[in-house]
This record gives C-alpha cells, structure tokens and sequence, in this order.
C-alpha cells in the first residue's frame, strides 16, 4: 500500500447510519483516529438527527437529508475551532445520530401494589401495568443530559428510570382522582392520558425526551378481593335466596328419586319428609309471584339448619319441617342425636326443647298388677 493509498484511508469521506436496531436512540459514528475530509458526505436518513460535536462543545445539527461538509454549512464548528477563513484541510470531530422514531412496545406496571381508599370497600390494594412509546425531541438535551460520551445509548438505559416515573405518577393520579375500584375500568383511556401527559411534563425540558402514547391495559384488586366480588356477584345473580332453596330442595328431590336405593334407612324417610315438606311450601301464600300474600311481606328469617347422627353417620343439614316429617315417619325418635348452630353438643331429639313437642306427651308407665 503506497502512501497516498494509506492517508486516503485514513481521512472519511461518507458519515452515516444505518439504523437496524429497534430500541437504539443514540449512536456514535467510530471515527476513532481518523479524520473528516473537507468535502466528506453527510447522509442522514429520515427520522435521525446528526449533531457534531467538537472538543465536548455541542456544534452543528443536521436534519434528514444529504450534505457536502463545508464551512458554510458549519458555521458553529467554524467559529469554534477558529475556521475564519473556511479551513481546506481534514478535522476532527465527534458526530452522533439521534434517533427520532417512537421506540414502542416499552412495558411498565407497578413493582408494588398501591394502596388506596376506595368509597366503597374501604382500604384496598391495587397493581397495574401497561405499555408506553418514547421519542427524542430535543437531541441536546438528550446527548448533555444522559448519552456523555457513551459510544451507544439504547432505551434500556432510562427504561427503569420512566418505569419509576410512570409508577409514582399512576399512584398520585389515582389518589387525586378518588375513582372507586368498581369504576376504574372504564376510565383507563382518561387515565392514561392524564398519565403521559405528567410524565412527559418532567422528562421533556430535562431529558429532551418525549411520552407520545401511554396505554393503561390492566389495573386488578388482589385475589382475595376479586374473589370476594365474585361471590357478591353470585348472590346478585342469585336474587331471591328463598326461591333458591326451593329450587335446591326440588333438585335434590329429583337425585333422591333418580337412585331410589341410594340413601337407605332414616335417609329415604328424610327424603320423603324433604318433598312433603316442599310440597306444603308450595301451597303457602306468596309462593308465586301475584299470589296471596306476595306483597308487602318483610322477608323470612333464616331457617335452622338441623344435622341429624343415623347409623354414626351425620345427615343433613335438614329444615325444621324435614326433620319433624321424619319424626311422623318414626325415622327420628327421641334418643336419635341431632344438633344446630348454636348448640354445645349433639343431643338426643327428645330433650331439645325446639323437637321435643313433636314427639308428643310420653307413653304413661305401665299399670302395676295389684
């Protein structure tokens, strides 16, 4: 290699980048030695940015398109290094491409839950999580406040810095707001909006970085509650609890009669007092809706529940008018042992004073011959 060959090589004549990365927002071009040829081409590609930089002094900017490099197209760098008459030989400079695209698809979510006091259930716990999108706005901003002299700069770098932000700013927007859990779900495009909108008022002017779209995708209660909810959507669902033990009363007469040999001694009797008992609900006023009775009714108390011992096995539990048919059916005698919320232990039927009258007065002693 002669030595013309040699300082050819050594001096650049074509800057430029060509970005294959997704995430990358600043990129140095690897002059290392070498030096920039009056005249070198400059090619920046739409949506970059490339700023030269002299001696650590921020120069000239250069928006999308292609340049010959002169004195007159920089004149920053001219006055810097001291160019007054123009220069014709190479110098030396650093020259970094900014990236100006969105960088999407970045993850946020809160790494804590966020306790807050919801109107309805009180003090509740919450998570959240969603995405968010970052773009360059001010490209000198940018390089002073966080690239320096790093030969790459990739959003990584600053992610769990806005994933900090994004977080502390979600707690304060929903203690603010005093949303209740119930009704966040329908505010998370409003949230969202007034999210982005605080994060990029503290990351804008300091870091020349932009929030162009913040999406809110999930904010959930703990499992427990969530569990809890569902049970309370259940009995909405539900609604009368009254007909819904009829209806389980009349499924379990349907069971008993589709396996007949089933159940066996004081459970078939059981199961006999079950429909007689639900036959005498269904002649009682206010059964059906327009009956007798059907209005202005305060609602029942609720029924005792009765578990009955039949062969050292516990059965039930039973309604009051189910043990009592059971009782007429010499299915439970006075020495069978019963027990409800409420009581100590179990006890023979005929000393529980709620079941005893359904025994009637006791046999007299027998007569004593004389």
């Amino acid at each position: 290699m002669g030595l013309l060959d040699k300082l050819r090589n050594e001096l650049i004549d074509i800057i430029e980048w060509v970005d294959d990365s997704r995430h990358t927002l600043v990129w140095r071009f690897p002059r290392y030695q070498n030096e920039i040829k009056n005249g070198a081409q400059l090619i920046v590609r739409p949506g970059q940015i490339a700023i030269f930089v002299h001696r650590g002094q921020v120069a000239d900017v250069f928006e999308p398109g292609s340049y010959e490099l002169k004195t007159d197209n920089l004149p920053i760098l001219s006055t810097i290094a001291g160019w007054k008459y123009g220069f014709n030989s190479p110098f030396r400079a650093e020259v970094y491409f900014v990236s100006t695209k969105q960088i999407t698809d970045l993850k946020w979510g809160t790494p804590n839950p966020i306790m807050m006091r919801d109107p309805e259930f009180g003090p509740i716990r919450i998570r959240a999580f969603g995405t968010y999108a970052v773009k360059a706005v001010n490209a000198k901003a940018l390089l002073t406040e966080l690239v320096g002299t790093d030969q790459e700069f990739g959003v990584d770098a600053i992610s769990e810095l806005l994933r900090s932000m994004i977080g502390s700013t979600f707690a304060e927007t929903l203690a603010k707001s005093n949303t209740a859990a119930l009704d966040l779900a329908g505010k998370y495009a409003e949230f969202g909006e007034i999210l982005r909108k605080a994060v990029a008022a503290k990351i804008d002017d300091e870091y020349g970085l932009e929030i162009p779209q913040l999406i809110i995708v999930n904010i959930s209660l703990p499992e427990a509650v969530e569990k809890a909810l569902d049970t309370r959507t259940s009995i909405g669902v539900i609604g009368d609890l009254g007909k819904y033990q009829q209806y389980q009363m009349g499924a379990a007469m349907t069971a008993a009669a589709e396996n007949p040999g089933g159940g066996g001694g004081a459970a078939d009797g059981l199961g006999l007092g079950l429909g007689v008992a639900m036959a005498g609900r269904m002649m009682q006023p206010g059964m059906f809706p327009g009956g007798a009775g059907a209005a202005g009714m305060m609602p029942p108390a609720p029924p005792t529940l009765w578990h009955v011992a039949v062969n050292g096995q516990t059965q039930g539990p039973f309604a009051a008018d189910q043990v009592a048919s059971g009782i007429a059916a010499g299915q439970i005698n006075r020495l069978t042992l019963v027990w409800t919320a409420g009581m100590p232990a179990w006890t023979a039927a005929g000393q529980v004073p709620q079941l005893a009258s359904s025994f009637g007065p006791p046999a007299p002693p027998p007569a004593t011959p004389e």
